[in-house]
């Protein structure tokens, strides 16, 4: 009798338990049908680049994925250390190679991770390349042939070369901003790295500057003690506290592998996802005078497209995924591209999220301007009006996801909080544009058991009030 098959990529990589799913064997499992993929199209000569982040054992499997690679032949860039998943598409196009491998569960809770996979440009893994690994997973499961050999004896082989990537990386990140005008601003900064892979990169930028860096959660702890390392408010008390108690300018949180960026005013606030969106495509567009597309999922905000219509810029919406939006910024030369979660990639360099390089511009925004975050947000809505966001999470039992979409389907509203439905869309999820373009999204999440209902509108009771329509509609509690 052939294995159950539990590996099923979702948004960006396979994510599941550890020691329950996420097990060695069934990492090596992804190893081997990735390098078949790679042998097939051509791009297995070329090498594969490996990074993890601080989980538990991540290291472990990294180096389970690069046993498997050295028993099929191909050659192996292994990261010494724990790195942000950026880190790992900017180490894939420095050293030319095929594909990667980030062993990473990203925001997910600490009893999870992960394998992600990179495309030869650092890419999140277009749909073809991830169907094309999961068909060889089944084959894989139905036969059960991985090749596997002992790290220890790669090195002699030349197999395997042990990388350390943070200079060039810090290097790149530092030529898209004025670093030095930055380092002698005197700001006080505050930097969570959730006890992830982003742990001390800022401090290490902002090096022999007059600028502050204090960081919190920064040690390894696989546990994520009383958090989930995903930059949102409701994980950043420890944050926020810090900044009032410190009088800090500006705190950042980056999240488990340091895609994904949390910004706080110099109040202790959180700025919303969206907000940090808008404002870092004011940046781009205003202060720095670029031009060029701009690239938002349905989950990103609707202050865009004002923007766009104020630039004279082309705004293009994809579903939710880097794998989506990253081929839209390669295709239109796209200024930046950005999702709800918090990430966001930007022209010339990887077409991947990157927090570290979205937190360098948001700090040179400050410093351009003379603003703070508080200021910066007001000013951006003097140019596209006030514009609020909120979230809210459910876990659900899977046996009731058709019910929820047949509940969604049957019952769709005319009128939502007073206002008129426009539109109703199934790009990604159920969204339903209101007359006065606030809007109401229902989706699953495609990494964990986990509904997400999201709202943009004008006020925060306004909000508020299309959120609990969107929880009554669904029936979850």
């Amino acid at each position: 009798m052939n294995k159950i098959n539990p590996i099923k990529f979702g948004t960006d990589g396979w994510r599941a338990v550890i020691a329950r799913e996420f097990t060695f064997e069934n990492v090596r499992i992804c190893a081997q049908a990735l390098i078949e993929y790679m042998q097939e199209t051509g791009l297995a000569s070329k090498g594969l680049v490996i990074g993890y982040d601080t989980r538990f054992a991540s290291e472990d499997f990294a180096a389970a994925c690069a046993d498997v690679a050295a028993a099929n032949g191909i050659k192996v860039y292994l990261s010494v250390k724990a790195i942000p998943t950026p880190e790992v598409s900017y180490a894939i196009t420095l050293k030319k190679a095929g594909a990667g491998v980030v062993i990473t569960a990203s925001h997910n809770p600490g009893n999870y991770n992960g394998f992600k996979i990179k495309s030869a440009d650092g890419a999140s893994a277009p749909t073809e390349m991830i169907a094309g690994v999961e068909q060889k997973i089944a084959r894989i499961f139905e036969s059960s042939g991985t090749k596997n050999i002992p790290t220890a004896k790669t090195p002699t082989r030349g197999i395997v070369e042990k990388c350390d990537f943070d200079t060039a990386y810090l290097q790149r990140v530092a030529e898209f901003v004025d670093l030095n005008r930055i380092k002698q601003s005197g700001l006080k900064i505050v930097v969570d790295s959730m006890y992830g892979a982003g742990s001390g990169y800022f401090k290490s930028l902002f090096r022999g500057g007059n600028v502050t860096v204090a960081e919190i959660n920064a040690e390894r702890n696989p546990f994520f003690p009383d958090i989930n390392p995903e930059p949102i408010a409701v994980n950043l008390k420890k944050l926020s506290a810090t900044i009032v108690r410190d009088g800090a300018s500006v705190g950042l949180a980056t999240d488990g592998d340091a895609d994904r960026i949390g910004i706080m005013d110099e109040k202790g606030r959180f700025i919303t996802q969206l907000e940090v969106y808008a404002l870092l495509a004011l940046y781009w567009l205003e202060i720095r005078g670029e031009r060029g597309a701009i690239v938002k999922t349905v989950t990103a905000t609707s202050m865009l497209y004002r923007l766009g219509d104020l630039f004279k810029v082309p705004v293009i919406e994809t579903p939710v995924g880097f794998k989506y939006v990253a081929p839209v910024m390669l295709e239109q030369n796209a200024l930046i591209g950005g999702e709800e979660s918090g990430g966001y990639g930007f022209r010339g360099h990887v077409p991947e999220r990157d927090a570290v390089l979205a937190g360098l511009c948001f700090l040179d925004l400050m410093v351009a301007t003379g603003k703070t975050p508080s200021e910066l947000v007001e000013y951006l809505f003097s140019k596209v009006g006030i514009h609020y966001y909120n979230r809210r999470d459910f876990h659900f039992e899977e046996k009731r996801r058709a019910e929820i979409i047949n509940q969604l389907l049957q019952n769709k509203p005319s009128v939502i909080d007073g206002q008129k439905v426009l539109k109703f869309d199934t790009t990604d999820g159920f969204r339903f544009t209101l007359a006065d373009s606030s809007w109401l999204l229902v989706r699953f999440s495609g990494t964990e058991p986990l509904l997400r209902i999201y709202a943009e509108s004008h006020s925060h009771t306004q909000v508020d009030n299309i959120l609990d329509f969107g929880q009554q509609l669904t029936g979850v509690m």
